[in-house]
């Protein structure tokens, strides 16, 4: 199937280097070998590829030319820097990889200026809508719910085949991405850290309360809570909290990449997938079009909370509350809106009769209506 980013990607590729990342099996191989008619393509995860790699032997009279997993090759940055500076382009350059390039911020010291970068994330409702014309929004979304996005289960569509994915994806990535890019040992506390992370998907995170719960320090936590950012496992949403009176700090929230990891009922994986969408829509809109956008969350000191705040160049632009069952507007929109008299209201609702707006600017959405369509301001 076609894939949102094909055209961004293909508009870019004669122009610099493309480093392409995102969680495993998102389709980020296949997209890449659909952009040019003719290619070669290399998989450092492959010995025979690796061996060619050290040579540099791959076919110059292709239009393309595909690394994957080549952020795991030692001092990539700079080998990559003295193919492209010594023989330019063509052949395009793509590089692909599984761990977050947030990593490869130290890229800036040997690529800058070099490269562009996009992040690729596993379906969500906008894309099943714009690529693969269905039926009916509100089945898919229920299957959002129960399999995730991440291609192969999605289009699968059966919980036995999904559960035996589910299972492989995790113990690819905790038993050969971790130890490869991290060389981190303590696998089986790791393990049961993203067990924790299940049920507590949609809830202030404790640093201290984990390190209790591991037997292990605070730093310690933050440390793995980093690994798996980084392999595309979780993403962390933090408090917002400038100019908000009484607002707190620290705590994040922390989400999965697939929902059907999370634990918890049905409300809570419905916010776990709209915290994909909205996260998914702001790297689209960095990597493709240089906005500058993030998300976070809303709580103060006495417990009111909008379960997302997203920004515009820092500041506030859209506050959005996931319900399941509730035509009722939520009050806690008042209280923030006092902060940012000109934000975006939306409650973004699973069952309900019938939309509505409110004299304050405040609207209730239907949830697969509003996901299948998403728009920031």
């Amino acid at each position: 199937m076609k894939r949102y980013l094909t055209k961004y990607i293909q508009e870019d590729l004669d122009k610099k280097i493309i480093l392409l990342t995102g969680p495993r099996q998102t389709g980020k191989t296949t997209l890449s070998k659909v952009l040019k008619n003719n290619f070669d393509y290399f998989n450092f995860d492959n010995l025979d590829d690796r061996l060619s790699l050290q040579k540099k032997s791959w076919d110059r009279s292709k239009e393309l030319v595909i690394f994957d997993e080549l952020h795991k090759l030692k001092n990539w940055k700079s080998w990559l820097k003295g193919v492209y500076d010594t023989e330019g382009m063509p052949p395009s350059i793509l590089v692909t990889g599984s761990a977050k390039l947030d990593t490869y911020r130290k890229v800036g010291d040997s690529l800058a200026g070099r490269f562009f970068q996009f992040r690729m994330h596993p379906l969500d409702l906008k894309e099943i809508n714009t690529f693969l014309t269905p039926e009916n929004l509100e089945d898919e979304l229920d299957n959002l719910l129960i399999f995730g996005g991440f291609p192969e289960p999605f289009l699968n569509g059966t919980i036995r085949f999904y559960n035996r994915w589910k299972k492989s994806h995790l113990d690819i990535i905790l038993k050969q991405d971790l130890i490869d890019l991290e060389n981190v040992q303590q696998i089986i506390q790791i393990e049961t850290l993203i067990q924790l992370l299940k049920n507590r998907v949609g809830s202030p995170v404790s640093y201290s309360s984990l390190a209790r719960d591991l037997q292990c320090s605070d730093k310690t936590i933050k440390r793995w809570l980093t690994i798996l950012e980084n392999m595309y496992v979780i993403f962390k949403v933090p408090p917002f909290h400038k100019n908000i009176a009484r607002a707190i700090q620290k705590t994040p929230k922390f989400y999965f990449y697939d929902t059907g990891q999370v634990i918890g009922d049905s409300g809570i994986k419905l916010e776990n997938t709209v915290a994909c969408a909205i996260q998914k829509e702001i790297h689209f809109r960095e990597d493709c079009f240089g906005e500058t956008k993030k998300l976070y969350y809303l709580r103060n000191k006495d417990g009111k909370e909008v379960d997302f705040c997203t920004t515009t160049d820092d500041n506030p632009s859209l506050m959005v509350e996931v319900k399941w069952k509730d035509g009722n507007l939520s009050p806690n929109f008042e209280i923030f809106k006092k902060f940012f008299p000109q934000i975006k209201m939306i409650q973004v609702t699973k069952e309900l009769k019938r939309e509505k707006t409110f004299p304050n600017g405040a609207e209730i959405r239907i949830a697969h209506n509003w996901l299948s369509e998403l728009s920031l301001p």
